[in-house]
């Protein structure tokens, strides 16, 4: 066998990123449009009582998080809770999972690009195909390059968001003290307000957590890139938690600036930047050009998330197909160690997914959107019950790393609760429910293809 043969076959994928790229990624994934221009949903349905549905979707993401901590530190894989599911409860577990995940990502993807490119279309006068074509030859070329290279990329690219959340914070606070030029001290009149603290009262709050349940979602990457480190045990210890307190702080700190300095009640769903609460916060401060600034910074946050994704989507159908969940041709890494063909998979339907955008063939657009907002729900179901079943035997093993999951089974058990909670608070909410009823048509597709491959792959295996 030849050396070039050698490399064709070769399935095995890098190990170049450094811990600092795996925190990056993962706020640079779970920093998206929905924290610019998605805050004030919430804000609107809770007022200034958000804060108190952020905290309790934060404590949920924490506990997800440890779990699936502790499970990637003492396993490291590629297939992340894919690969757990499927040590836990078989093969159509890690099947289904690892393909919800994808194409929860692959339609995210599609619509943080559909944002991007309308707002760079209206900056050069070109129709929104040009700037998205561009892009994604763009990320292509970024993804293809070895994982060092592609993490020091994200690394730069997320930190900018970062950068300016933390300016935001800051600029915020000054205005609620009354300490930048022509402001003055506004302490709790928005904060408290004539309304109280929970002006709509709990079915107000109810709808706040529904609106904000799946703002952290996207750090679950962490996990899948940890596998391309140089040491994963230690570099998911260090990642999981600087993303999990990181972007904790960053959502709540950004909802508590915008909550003492805007009235609840003139916030609500923003479709550009010009509406964003950030951009409103920030003409407080009479700073010149905020408008184009937070459009900027909203191009970069689609883009950046847009990278960080299709680096995960790559890295779950690599996976899936050294598994045998997926054709063998998407398992081949080029010389670089970058599983190209499962790149080029999640650039074709990235695209696709764009223009699906565009096209908005009536009814289905709606159905497959629907079905991510129930996508993230499942996969960290998964990810508690997986941690339940394999913890004991993690431990028996000896297999426990850098990483624990605190107050076995307890705090297991009451983050399943929680998650179910979420579920019926969804089935109750008009809007919501939707969201549940398509993602189980899309799981109950997924387990019987999992049948199907399962079979068929026996099948192959036996010679019939």
């Amino acid at each position: 066998m030849d050396n070039a043969h050698t490399r064709q076959s070769a399935t095995s994928l890098g190990t170049g990123l450094k811990t600092r790229h795996l925190t990056m990624m993962g706020l640079g994934s779970a920093i998206g449009a929905g924290l610019f221009l998605g805050t004030g949903v919430g804000i609107r349905a809770a007022g200034p009582a958000v804060l108190l549905a952020y905290l309790a979707a934060g404590l949920i993401v924490v506990m997800v998080m440890q779990m699936l901590g502790e499970m990637a530190a003492a396993r490291p894989s590629s297939g992340s809770f894919s690969t757990y599911a499927k040590d836990a409860f078989g093969h159509w577990a890690g099947f289904s999972l690892g393909w919800l995940y994808w194409f929860m990502l692959v339609m995210v993807m599609g619509a943080e690009m559909t944002g991007a490119a309308a707002i760079l279309s209206s900056w050069f006068g070109v129709d929104p195909w040009i700037p998205a074509l561009c892009a994604v030859v763009f990320f292509a070329v970024v993804n293809f390059a070895k994982v060092r290279g592609f993490g020091e990329f994200e690394f730069w690219f997320a930190f900018i968001k970062v950068a300016v959340i933390i300016g935001f914070l800051i600029v915020g606070s000054l205005l609620v003290f009354g300490l930048l030029p022509g402001t003055t001290f506004i302490g709790t009149s928005n904060f408290i307000g004539q309304d109280g603290f929970m002006p709509n009262g709990w079915p107000g709050m109810a709808a706040g957590l529904l609106a904000v349940a799946f703002a952290f979602g996207g750090i679950e990457l962490v996990t899948i890139a940890a596998a391309e480190s140089e040491d994963p045990k230690s570099a998911i210890s260090t990642a999981v938690r600087a993303v999990i307190w990181r972007i904790s702080v960053f959502y709540l700190g950004s909802v508590l600036v915008i909550t003492f300095l805007l009235p609840y009640q003139q916030l609500g769903s923003a479709s550009t930047a010009a509406e964003s609460p950030f951009t409103a916060v920030l003409a407080m401060a009479n700073l010149p050009g905020v408008v184009g600034f937070m459009e900027a910074v909203i191009v970069l946050a689609l883009l950046s998330a847009f990278n960080a994704q299709i680096y995960g989507t790559s890295r779950l159908v690599h996976n899936l197909a050294v598994a045998g969940d997926a054709p063998r041709i998407f398992a081949v890494t080029n010389r670089e160690s970058v599983p190209i063909n499962a790149v080029v998979l999640s650039m074709f339907f990235a695209v696709v997914s764009v223009g699906l955008q565009y096209w908005n063939p009536e009814g289905l657009l709606t159905f497959l959107l629907n079905a991510v907002g129930g996508c993230l729900i499942v996969v960290w179901i998964m990810i508690t019950a997986s941690y339940l079943k394999l913890h004991p035997e993690l431990v028996a093993n000896g297999e426990i790393s850098t990483v624990k999951m605190w107050g076995w089974p307890w705090l297991a058990w009451l983050t399943m609760a929680a998650l179910w909670g979420l579920v019926i608070l969804m089935l109750f909410d008009t809007a919501a429910r939707s969201q549940v009823f398509a993602v189980v048509v899309v799981v109950t597709v997924l387990f019987v293809l999992s049948i199907v491959t399962n079979r068929t792959r026996g099948q192959v295996v036996s010679g019939t």
